[in-house]
């Protein structure tokens, strides 16, 4: 019988297994396909303590009915019958005020700052080769209106330990030659840091074996059993794997998993998109979020990167060219050297797990005592995965949490 046995071997899965490891704990990974090709594959890999404030914000419901007729909006919402779906949009719906605001942004501020320093400690630890950077991000706008409607935000991120630098348009393009002329302003967060996404789930990979770990690829979990004193897992094959404890970081996949468990968790299939280059000559300095678009920019010495969107169009697996073509358009509007489309390497979408209130769920299953959820981590798993992994570490082994568990506990949605 194995200690613990994490389903999911993406950047959750393996920052838990890591942590684990370095408390004493052994670990057997179980992944479906390939450790980090699925969720943790083709995001921006910015390290985001700036995305605290979560989308559901004072406004966003009229913006997204509009958007709901537009393919290429930022957040589009295909058209069918889904009464869960549905269900959740109207919860989202209701924590777009002030006070639920600030509440879900005071909890991921808490996990992403815990997360942006234990992950630069864990790169010089281990020695991480992943292309992490400490250079900050931007937020860049042609919307005046939209420029002011962010700076009068940074006061209550700075209260909660989020730096902000509001830089003039002029000042900016003195600062950035990469972009275009008419921007009206930006706001830095000189905090934020970015990695190559894939390799350094592959270097958390390499860290969990050398230490012990294990990790077995092409183990589909079909079902999870509690048992007494362990937890039985079986698997498509036919075979079987039990642990003394058992951790659910399979992303959008968790709810189907546990949901014979009696647990219903509100997470929805958010899909993403992105479009990988080769390196291009003009790159950014640092990375950019387009604001006014909600397209990311990510340069690393090894790539491009443009990525983002928002469709809830359940566990689709077609690539939409409209979403992808509206990567493009914003990097047209915004690049003076626009990547160039004859060293595009990979267009991809992957599934985001979004729950309804922004914030992950990472604790105990009820009445399941060796059971344990890590999800739901939206469109922060790499930002939010050494804290989530440490987090789920102490938690498991009982010792005192580096931070406060309770607003990301399984409970709040049952």
């Amino acid at each position: 019988m194995d200690d613990v046995l994490i389903l999911g071997g993406g950047a959750i899965g393996l920052a838990t297994a890591l942590a684990l490891l370095e408390a004493g704990r052994g670990v057997r990974v179980l992944e479906a396909a390939q450790v980090g090709r699925a969720t943790s594959f083709g995001n921006c890999g910015t390290i985001t303590p700036s995305h605290a404030p979560p989308l559901a914000a004072p406004g966003v419901p009229a913006r997204a009915l509009r958007w709901m007729l537009a393919p290429d909006a930022p957040l589009y919402i295909r058209p069918r019958f889904d009464p869960a779906l549905w269900r959740w949009l109207l919860r989202f719906a209701r924590r777009c005020n002030r006070r639920d605001w600030l509440a879900s942004t005071t909890a991921r501020a808490a996990i992403l700052n815990d997360s942006r320093a234990r992950l630069a400690g864990w790169v010089r630890r281990y020695g991480l080769e992943c292309e992490f950077a400490e250079k900050g991000l931007d937020y860049v706008f042609r919307d005046p209106r939209n420029f002011e409607h962010y700076v009068a935000e940074c006061g209550p991120l700075n209260e909660l330990g989020i730096a902000t630098e509001v830089i003039e348009g002029a000042e900016y393009l003195r600062q950035e030659p990469a972009l275009r002329e008419g921007v009206a302003g930006a706001i830095r967060f000189p905090v934020d840091a970015h990695l190559r996404p894939d390799r350094y789930v592959a270097e958390l990979a390499r860290v969990v074996r050398a230490r012990g770990g294990v990790i077995e690829e092409g183990c589909r979990v079909e079902v999870l059993q509690p048992e007494d004193e362990a937890v039985l897992v079986r698997l498509q094959d036919g075979g079987t794997r039990r642990g003394r404890e058992a951790v659910v970081a399979m992303a959008a996949w968790t709810p189907a998993l546990v949901r014979r468990l009696g647990v219903r968790l509100p997470i929805q299939p958010g899909k993403g998109y992105s479009i990988t280059y080769a390196a291009q000559p003009l790159v950014p300095q640092r990375p950019l979020v387009l604001k006014d678009r909600s397209v990311c920019v990510t340069a690393w010495g090894s790539g491009f990167r443009l990525g983002s969107t928002m469709e809830f169009s359940g566990q689709d697996t077609t690539l939409n060219p409209v979403r992808l073509g509206a990567l493009e358009r914003a990097a047209r509007e915004y690049l003076r050297q626009p990547p160039d489309p004859a060293t595009v390497q990979e267009r991809w979408y992957g599934w985001r797990p979004m729950t309804w209130d922004d914030l992950p769920v990472l604790g105990r299953v009820p009445r399941h005592p060796h059971v344990w959820i890590a999800a739901g981590h939206g469109m922060l798993g790499m930002s939010m995965s050494a804290a989530s992994g440490q987090l789920m570490a102490d938690l498991i082994t009982g010792r005192d949490p580096a931070i406060d568990p309770a607003p990301y506990r399984v409970e709040r949605f049952q």
